[in-house]
Order: structure tokens, then sequence, then C-alpha cells
């Protein structure tokens, strides 16, 4: 007896889960993964599509090229060339020959006003880290640790029950003793169950995710309208007619009233800004999935931690709206799987639990316990 009684102890030794490490604070991930890729393209697209067109505006020179006359010299030609350039100004006539112009300025400001969308793309993003980051981050970090915390206090039970069991001259006292315990609910941690039932009555975080979402949809919808009136409006004219005859040369007879220009880079904003508009286009979607997760109970964490004491009463009371920060949480226990240490045991006892030809023996990660440690053999069945 004395050798099992050995081999059981080591072994409830060795289910003790060990120490947090002092970097668990600093891996814990304040942010899901759909939602950082959302970040990473939504900010990092522009910025990438502009720098392209930045090095090509550089490496290719004059974006413009217009048509001189023939008398002009080479430096005439480049003044008409800045010239135009810098008014960007469309001189035409409408239907009935009265005259009209048409300002084609958006196309000089349209890889700036990528930068103002790659920053507008990074508001949501410092709104979750400024204002909601911090408190999720105490949240999970004292979650994870009694979350282990609680295993560890249901192993270290067993170790006293089965230390008491050995010294107990009654075997049958002694059960009678541990199911009143259990219809009293002594197994029970009062602490994480009532902070995780606060947090079902609370709606901070869950507000700011909303509104986090809200934005990033505001601004890709913002975004896509905006290509689109760039498209109807300028994006279809790569010719325009340019006048000169302004200023100083306004009374120059030799110069004609009307210049023809071509612009060089129509074709590189137009993929440009199909490019971005197609991508955000298929993001709209993924923003409007990520809000919706919360219109339901992510059940499949709560379900394993279900062996523990604690939760059956959360898992009971858990019929209520979803739209709390409870919800909320359980998302980002889910990311940051990795570092609640516990979860990988208990889906092994939960997965033998469903394997258990008597599964009624088997009601908490103590019962499978009990089980391993040997106290099977005089433990009674559960009505």
């Amino acid at each position: 007896m004395s050798l099992s009684h050995t081999a059981a102890e080591y072994m409830l030794s060795d289910a003790l889960l060990p120490d947090p490490s002092s970097s668990r604070a600093k891996g814990l991930r304040l942010e899901l993964p759909s939602d950082r890729l959302l970040k990473f393209v939504t900010v990092g697209l522009p910025l990438l599509l502009v720098s392209l067109a930045f090095a090509r505006e550089f490496s290719a020179g004059s974006q413009i090229s217009c048509f001189s006359p023939t008398n002009f010299t080479g430096k005439q030609s480049a003044y008409t060339d800045t010239a135009c350039w810098d008014s960007l100004i469309h001189h035409g006539f409408d239907a009935e020959g009265h005259a009209v112009t048409k300002s084609l300025w958006a196309l000089k400001a349209f890889p700036y006003s990528l930068l103002v969308v790659a920053v507008l793309m990074y508001l949501p993003y410092l709104l979750w880290r400024y204002a909601a980051a911090p408190a999720l981050h105490c949240d999970l970090l004292f979650i994870i640790d009694e979350l282990d915390k609680s295993y560890n206090r249901s192993v270290r039970l067993v170790q006293h029950m089965k230390k008491v069991q050995q010294a107990s001259a009654e075997p049958e006292q002694f059960w009678e003793e541990y199911e009143r315990a259990r219809r009293e609910r002594y197994f029970e941690f009062p602490l994480l169950e009532r902070y995780l039932t606060c947090k079902q009555h609370a709606h901070a975080l869950v507000f700011i995710y909303i509104l986090r979402n809200l934005l990033l949809l505001l601004f890709l919808a913002a975004t896509c309208l905006y290509l689109v009136f760039l498209h109807l409006n300028i994006f279809f004219q790569d010719e325009f007619s340019c006048s000169i005859k302004t200023g100083l040369l306004q009374a120059e007879p030799h110069i004609p009233l009307l210049i023809p220009c071509k612009l060089v880079f129509f074709s590189v904003f137009q993929i440009i800004s199909l490019s971005i508009g197609s991508v955000y286009v298929l993001l709209i979607p993924v923003v409007i999935y990520n809000a919706l997760q919360l219109c339901q109970w992510d059940k499949g964490l709560l379900s394993v931690y279900e062996m523990l004491p604690a939760f059956d009463l959360l898992s009971r009371r858990m019929l209520t709206c979803p739209l709390n920060d409870l919800n909320i949480i359980l998302l980002f226990l889910r990311a940051n799987i990795s570092e609640l240490t516990s979860f990988s045991r208990l889906n092994a006892v939960s997965a033998l639990r469903e394997a258990t030809a008597n599964k009624e023996d088997i009601d908490t990660v103590i019962d499978f316990m009990t089980l391993l440690a040997g106290l099977e053999t005089t433990k009674p069945k559960h009505q």
C-alpha cells in the first residue's frame, strides 16, 4: 500500500501547475487576431501604395506632359508643364458653347488623402489601446491567474483528501463528509466566480469595442465613397485643356488660348484607388462579423472550465444578453489560450470524462483526481 500511496502522491504533485512566469503580463494579446489583421491591412495598404506612388513620382520626374506649340523654347515648354500642373484646371465648353472650367486638383491631393485615410484607420486602434486595453490587461491577468490557481486548489484539495482518507478509520464517514461539502458548495472559489459575475453586469469594454468597429466601418465606407466620387468625376479624364494666358502672359498674342495636356500618372492612381477600394469593400463584412461575435456566448472555453466547481453557477446564469464585458473577456481569453496553462490539462480531463463509462462519477476535476489517486474503491456513487 505504501508504494501505491507514494505513486499517488507523486502523480498529484506532477498535476500541479508551475508558478506563472513574470513574462505572462508582457505576452498577453490585447487584440483579437481578426482585429490585428484589420489594422495591418487598413493602415498598411494605403501607406504601401502611397509610398509606391511617391517613388514613381520621384523616379519618373514630371507628372504631366503638355503639347506646347512648336515655336516654344525649352524653357517655355518647361514653364507650361509647371503652370498647368500647379493649376490643374480643365477649360472646356458645354453643349451651348459656353466656356466652363473644372478643377482636377483632387488628383494632386490624392496621395496625401490616402495618408489621411491611413491616419483615420489608425484612430479606432488608438481608441481601443488607450481607453480599453489597460483595463482589459488587468482583467485578463487576474482571471488567467485565478483560473490556474483554481485548478491547483482542486489538486491540492485532492491531496488533502487523500491524507485525510488514509488517516480516517471510517471511510464511509469520510465520504459522507465529502458529499455534504459538495452539497454546501464548499469547493467553490467565490472570488473568481463573483468577479466574473460582476463583469457580466459591466458594459464599458463592450461599448468601446462596438464603438471601435463602428468607427472603422464608418471610415471604410467613407473611403469607398470618396474613391467612387473620384472615379465618377475625375478618374476618367486623363487629358485636359490648360490655359496659361494669365498674369503677364495674358496679352501675349503668340500664346494659344488652350494647350492640351496629358496626366502621366493617371493609370497609376486608377490602379491604386481600385486596389484600396476593392480591399476595403471586402473588409466591411469582416468588421461586421467582429461586431456580431458579441451577439452570442463563447461557451467553448467555459465548457472545459466547468470541470472547476467555480463555473457551475456561472454557466447556469449565462442566459442573459451576451452584450457585456464578460463576453469580451471570454473572446480575449480564447486569443490568449497559450497563457492559460490549466486549459490543456482540463481539456484532456474533459475528453477523458467523455470517454469514461460511468460519467456520473466525474462532475469536477476533483472527482477525476480522486479516481486517479485511487480513492474510487470506497467512493460512493453519485445519485
